[in-house]
């Protein structure tokens, strides 16, 4: 099999469990890029929160890609250009709102650098904004402050209650956003029909890639879509079981280079 491209989620997949790109991964990308192969970095963090790991591999100089939002907002690195994004409309704020302040949850979008959060910090608000390196700003009036374009909301829940938020929220939302969990904690609020498999089908032909031509990696539920999209999906072993059982091939986990096996075993 010849493969083009590698599509990576972040969290568990190209990062350990200390967030860090060990040595052996990042040799083994940088070599795919400087034998011409396409490496795109696909993530629900917001854009900033993916630039470090961006700058680490230098995508700049070697023209990889970024698909934040879980794919809402998709830019080409070299450039900055953003190639193309989906807004999350605001119409649906007030009722996301309500919901998250009758359930108990956290309730944030984005705002350049910073997190915006419509209720006092809970410990998975906290997570997301250390794990992008953002500051937290909490609003008294969210609905009235987020007058800008958003590409997504996110909830947060304990697990043993966000897989049933997650469903109540798709039997109310469903028809105009896209709603899935990237972790057990975490309930993504998209622009409708966007995942990251959506978005790599618009934009795998216009770098001249074919979707058998792929070879997609992650451990989340936001990763399953591009799993099943791929020509290779791969899960890695620390993966959610879900993901595993929708993947054509299960490597090492993030913090045994599962990602080197990958690599040798599909671009050698």
């Amino acid at each position: 099999m010849t493969s083009k491209a590698l599509i990576l989620d972040i969290d568990g997949t190209l990062t350990n469990s200390q967030k860090e790109i060990t040595p052996a991964t990042k040799a083994a990308i940088q070599e795919l890029l400087k034998r011409g192969e396409k490496v795109i970095l696909a993530s629900g963090r917001p854009t900033p929160g993916m630039r470090r790991y961006e700058e680490e591999l230098e995508l700049q100089k070697y023209g990889g890609y970024l698909l934040s939002f879980n794919g809402a907002r998709i830019i080409e690195c070299s450039s900055g250009e953003i190639v193309c994004q989906n807004l999350l409309p605001l119409t649906i704020l007030p009722g996301l709102y309500r919901f998250a302040e009758k359930n108990g949850c956290g309730l944030i979008t984005y705002l350049g650098d910073e997190v915006i959060s419509a209720f006092p910090r809970d410990q998975y608000v906290e997570l997301e904004a250390r794990i992008n390196g953002l500051p937290i700003r909490e609003v008294d009036n969210f609905v009235d402050f987020v007058d800008f374009d958003i590409n997504k909301c996110l909830m947060t829940a304990p697990p043993e209650k966000a897989e049933s938020l997650e469903r109540e929220l798709r039997e109310k939302y469903g028809a105009v956003a896209s709603i899935y969990r990237s972790e057990p904690f975490f309930i993504e609020i998209m622009p409708q029909n966007v995942d990251k498999a959506a978005s790599l089908d618009k934009m795998l032909p216009v770098i001249g890639v074919g979707r058998e031509e792929t070879v997609c990696c992650g451990d989340g539920f936001n990763d399953i879509s591009m799993i099943r999209y791929a020509g290779v999906g791969v899960a890695m072993g620390n993966a959610q079981q879900a993901v595993k059982d929708a993947a054509d091939y299960i490597t090492a986990t993030n913090d045994e280079d599962g990602l080197v096996e990958v690599i040798h075993r599909f671009f050698a």
